[in-house]
């Protein structure tokens, strides 16, 4: 077995989920609940 160095245990990514993709799965997830929100309780709009 290699023992790694400081700097190459830094370097090291891998499993971790993005800033943007993060961001994309919760935007995509309050889209899903308004479309459902809108077909459950449709409001009027008031002109």
């Amino acid at each position: 077995m290699n023992r790694l160095s400081n700097e190459t245990m830094n370097n090291i990514t891998g499993g971790a989920i993005s800033r943007a993709a993060l961001a994309a799965i919760i935007a995509g997830g309050v889209f899903i609940v308004g479309v459902i929100d809108g077909l459950i309780r449709p409001l009027k709009c008031h002109k």
